[in-house]
C-alpha cells in the first residue's frame, strides 16, 4: 500500500495510476500442482525472472506475496546453478503451438539471470519478513552466484569480471557478424566474448544482498565473503569499464570490428542502474548522470528525441542484429525506455542532481496521465511501440517494467523511504520535498504481505522542516534535504536537542544523523538562508 499526498496534489494520482498499471501485469500458472503468481513481461505473457525481480521493487507494496516465483525458479534450478529465465504452462501465442505444455527456458547468451534471482528472493523477503524462508532458500542463492563467478560462460577469471556474448547491453540476443540468419540466442565456436558493465553492477547489488542475508543470519564469514568479492569486483569493472564520462558499453576480449558503429560514444541502458546498483563511485555517478543531462539537452534542441532514456545512444546501424525491424532508434536498437528513465531519476536524486530527477518523474507523469497508458519502449519521436514494429510477440499498454521502475524512482528518491533489510527494520530515509517545491506531504509506504509500515508528515515553514515520523520499530538513518540555499541550524529530536551532521551533495544541503523509532518520534531542523 501507498498512501501519498502533498500539497501540490499531484504525485497521488501519479502512484495510483502506476498501481493500476501493476494489477494488469500479474500472470499466474500452475507449476507441479503449485499455484505461481508473479509479474509478467510487458512483451511477453511468460513469467520471466527478470522482469518479476524489477517490478517486485514497487509490486510489494501491492501484491500480497512475492515468494512462489522464487519457490518454483529455486525448484528447477540447475544442480551447478544455473537459473531458468522464463516458464510457461499455455501456448505461447506466436508459435501456433496448441499443447499447454510446462516450458523452462534458459537463453545461453544471458549473464544476468542469476543476479535477478537474488533479487526476486530479497524483495520476497524484504516484504513478507520470513526468515525461515530466506533461509531455506539461501543455498540456492550462493549456488546461483557461485555459478555467475565460476562458469566458463559466465566469468573471465583473467580479468576478474562477468562475461557475455557480444549483446545490446543485457538483452537476449548476440550478433554473429552475419553468421547466423536471424536474431542468434546460442553460444557457439564462433560467440564473440567480451564484459558488459551491467552484468557486474548486477552481481555487485546481488553480492551485497546475500551478504545482508548472511549477516542477518549471523553467517558473518559467508557475509564478508560476498562483501569482499563485491567490492572486488567494483575495483576492476570501474578501472576497465569507465571512460571519463560513462560505462562504455562492451570491452571485447575476443577482437571483432565493428563497422559503422561509433563505439566510444555509445551509452547504454545499464549505466543508471550501475548508480543504483552500488558500482559507480560518486565521482562516476556525477560523470555519468551530466552525460544524460548533455544528451537530454541536444535530443530537446534539435527535436531528435523526447527523452534520453535510451536503450542505446547513438544506436547501431539498421538490421545490424540480424532482425530487419531493429531500425535505428526501435525497440532495443535506440528505443526510449521508461525501465531506464526510473532508475535515472533514483540516481539523479541520490546523487545531488535533484531537479533533473524531477524532471523525470514528473515527465513520466505527465505522458502517463495524458495516454492512459505506457508502453515498454518508444520511438524517439514519442511514437509507442506495437508488435509491428517490434521482435517482442506483444505490446502491452500496461508496462510493469517501466512504470515500476519510476514508482522506485519515486518512493525512494523522492519519498525517501528505503527499506535497507525487512519489514522497514532499517530505513535510510532521504526524503527530499525541497526539491519538488512542495511544501507538506503525507507519505505511508507498506508492504501488502506483512502489513509492516513506515510512515510521516512534512511540513516546510520558512524557519523550519518538520517530520512526524511513525513505524512499529525503525533504526533511522535520515539524511535530510534543505531547500536550496538553506543551511541547518538547530536539530531536535523529540523535542530534544541533538546533533545533526551536515554534507554537501552537489549543490545540494543535508543533514545526517540516525535515531530509533519505536511507534512514533518527531524530528525538527531549523534551517537558516
Amino acid at each position: 500500500m501507498l498512501k501519498i499526498s502533498t500539497s501540490s496534489g499531484r504525485w497521488a494520482p501519479f502512484c495510483k495510476q502506476i498501481e493500476d498499471f501493476l494489477a494488469q501485469d500479474i500472470t499466474e500458472l500452475v507449476i507441479d500442482g503449485m499455484p505461481v503468481r508473479g509479474y509478467r513481461s510487458p512483451d511477453n505473457p511468460a513469467l520471466w525472472i527478470r522482469d518479476h525481480s524489477d517490478i517486485a521493487r514497487a509490486g510489494k507494496y501491492f501484491e500480497s506475496s512475492l515468494k512462489s516465483p522464487v519457490d518454483a525458479f529455486a525448484a528447477h534450478q540447475s544442480a551447478n546453478g544455473r537459473v531458468f529465465d522464463y516458464v510457461t504452462s499455455s501456448p505461447l501465442p506466436w508459435t501456433g503451438e496448441k499443447e499447454n505444455w510446462e516450458r523452462w527456458v534458459r537463453i545461453p547468451v544471458e549473464a544476468d539471470v542469476e543476479y535477478r534471482f537474488v533479487n526476486a528472493a530479497f524483495e520476497a523477503w524484504q516484504s513478507s519478513g520470513d526468515d525461515n524462508w530466506i533461509e531455506a532458500h539461501v543455498p540456492a542463492l550462493e549456488r546461483a552466484l557461485q555459478y555467475t563467478t565460476t562458469h566458463p560462460w559466465r566469468f573471465d577469471d583473467e580479468l576478474g569480471l562477468v562475461k557475455r556474448a557480444f549483446t545490446m547491453d543485457t538483452w537476449d540476443f548476440d550478433y554473429t557478424a552475419g553468421r547466423h540468419p536471424w536474431l542468434n540466442f546460442q553460444i557457439t565456436e564462433h560467440t564473440l566474448w567480451g564484459i558488459m558493465h551491467g552484468d557486474n553492477s548486477g552481481l555487485i547489488g546481488a553480492a551485497s544482498r546475500l551478504a545482508k542475508i548472511y549477516a542477518y543470519l549471523g553467517r558473518h564469514e559467508d557475509a564478508d565473503r560476498w562483501t569482499n568479492l563485491a567490492a572486488d569486483v567494483r575495483e576492476r569493472a570501474n578501472r576497465l569499464l569507465f571512460n571519463g564520462s560513462f560505462y562504455r558499453h562492451f570491452h571485447k576480449i575476443t577482437p571483432f570490428e565493428l563497422r559503422g558503429v561509433d563505439e566510444d560514444a555509445q551509452l547504454s541502458l545499464s549505466n543508471p542502474m550501475d548508480i543504483n546498483r552500488g558500482m559507480a563511485t560518486p565521482e562516476i555517478a556525477t560523470a555519468i548522470l551530466k552525460e544524460y543531462r548533455r544528451r537530454r539537452e541536444v535530443g530537446r534542441s534539435d527535436n531528435s528525441s523526447f527523452a534520453e532514456w535510451y536503450s542505446i545512444d547513438p544506436p547501431f546501424p539498421d538490421g545490424f542484429w540480424g532482425e530487419e525491424k531493429l531500425v535505428a532508434g526501435a525497440y532495443i536498437n535506440g528505443g526510449v525506455f521508461p525501465l531506464v528513465g526510473g532508475e535515472l531519476a533514483r540516481a539523479a536524486l541520490e546523487y545531488g542532481f535533484e531537479d533533473y530527477g524531477i524532471e523525470i518523474l514528473d515527465q513520466y507523469r505527465e505522458m502517463i496521465a495524458k495516454a492512459g497508458e505506457t508502453y515498454l519502449w518508444y520511438f524517439p519521436n514519442g511514437e509507442p511501440s506495437s508488435v509491428e514494429t517490434s521482435t517482442s510477440p506483444e505490446a502491452t499498454a500496461t508496462d510493469g517494467w517501466g512504470s515500476s521502475a519510476m514508482l522506485f524512482g519515486f518512493v525512494e528518491g523522492l519519498c525517501g523511504v528505503t527499506d535497507e533489510l525487512h519489514s522497514f527494520a532499517e530505513v535510510r530515509f532521504s526524503p527530499r520535498w525541497p526539491a519538488a517545491s512542495e511544501e507538506s506531504a503525507s507519505v505511508e509506504v507498506a508492504y501488502a504481505d506483512s502489513g509492516k509500515s513506515f510512515a510521516y508528515d512534512y511540513s516546510a515553514a520558512s524557519e523550519c522542516l518538520t517530520f512526524a515520523l511513525r513505524a512499529e520499530e525503525s533504526r533511522v538513518h535520515a539524511h535530510v534535504m534543505l531547500p536550496p540555499g538553506a543551511n541547518a541550524g538547530e536539530v531536535r529530536l523529540n523535542g530534544e536537542t541533538v546533533d545533526g551532521k551536515s554534507e554537501q551533495v552537489g549543490n545540494s544541503a543535508y543533514v545526517d544523523l540516525t535515531f530509533p523509532v519505536e511507534g512514533a518520534a518527531s524530528l525538527e531542523i531549523d534551517i537558516k538562508q
